[in-house]
């Protein structure tokens, strides 16, 4: 977590909880997407809402990215952008499929 959000913030216990809960949000919204594949409905909507959170993360990452690493930054930035994009395409597609 430090080469993430820094030394000094890896070492507050609200910071480690607080990566613990997003691990916990992303693998239920992993497991959402992955039950929903084959609805045509429903499918579309859960894999959107997962690039909405991945686009959240990587604009809250931009905004605060003067008190974090600048590897760690660019890191969440780079992979939550991108699972964004995707993500949104994989939408798209699963709603037109």
């Amino acid at each position: 977590m430090s080469h993430w959000l820094g030394e000094d913030n890896a070492r507050h216990s609200g910071v480690r909880d607080l990566g613990r809960g997003l691990a916990a949000r992303d693998i239920a919204i992993g497991l959402a997407v992955i039950h929903t594949l084959d609805d045509p409905v429903v499918g579309p909507r859960i894999q959107a809402a997962a690039a909405f959170a991945d686009g959240v993360d990587a604009v809250a990452t931009i905004l605060e990215r003067d008190s974090l690493p600048r590897m760690g930054a660019f890191g969440t930035v780079a992979i939550a952008g991108g699972s964004a994009v995707v993500g949104l395409y994989l939408a798209h597609r699963l709603a037109h499929a």
